[in-house]
């Protein structure tokens, strides 16, 4: 198979969890449907009744996250507005018309995508907004006010391997480990979070999963059921 790699970065992210309510916090690193809306903005693909969704559905996508920067998380306070039927609803309370909330946000992401698609049509217009930096509708990570920036890496061939141990360079599903699983090494710092995976053409979440990732970006030793190797030998696996 091929698949498309590039980076995406930005000088925050907030990615929400879903259990949160009052002081939204973030995954650490951008979930499946989140980095299939990138792609969306990027090569044109509408939102209106959930287009996108339609075409980068689960059974024509996959997606592997890379993180490249450390993670690093910080809160701040943000002002919100009421702007439900597209105007300032200004509310009688005492407060004021503004909620006050601290968010929880990702300093300085970076992350890199692998990305393949059944339709080489679609990957060949990803790959070419991607080299001539060219989006239909601005990218963004997570929020529409923090903007995301992003560059080609390559279209490369990808050898599937299977019952191996590999030097993951991506996020690792658990379902995906086989007997054996993860390889502590000293130096590094493992983390596991419970992100969704995949959702259906009426964003209804197919399949939450939990995720491993090492916290400073670095590699992952595990014996998986599927990953996939590329020319220059390094190894990634699609959540």
């Amino acid at each position: 198979m091929k698949v498309i790699v590039f980076d995406v970065w930005g000088d925050y992210a907030h990615f929400r969890r879903f259990y949160t309510t009052t002081s939204p916090i973030t995954f650490s690193l951008p979930p499946p449907p989140t980095v299939l809306g990138m792609i969306g903005a990027i090569i044109g693909l509408r939102r209106e009744n959930n287009g996108y969704l339609k075409i980068l559905n689960p059974k024509a996508t996959a997606v592997g996250v890379q993180i490249l920067n450390p993670i690093k998380k910080i809160r701040l306070g943000i002002n919100l507005i009421n702007t439900k039927g597209n105007i300032w609803w200004l509310k009688e309370r005492r407060e004021g018309a503004r909620t006050p909330t601290r968010f929880e946000f990702l300093k300085e992401p970076a992350f890199r995508i692998y990305f393949s698609h059944e339709d080489e049509e679609l990957m060949l217009k990803l790959k070419k907004h991607l080299i001539e930096h060219k989006s239909f509708f601005t990218p963004c990570l997570g929020l529409s006010e923090l903007l995301a920036d992003f560059r080609f890496v390559g279209y490369l061939p990808a050898e599937e391997k299977s019952d191996e141990f590999g030097e993951l360079l991506t996020a690792v599903a658990v379902s995906n480990l086989s007997d054996g699983g993860i390889k502590l090494e000293e130096g590094k710092k493992y983390f596991k979070e419970t992100l969704p995976l995949s959702m259906d053409e009426e964003r209804k979440v197919l399949r939450y999963e939990d995720v491993v990732f090492e916290g400073e970006g670095k590699s992952i030793k595990a014996k998986l059921k599927r990953f996939f190797q590329l020319e220059n030998g390094e190894s990634f696996c699609f959540l």
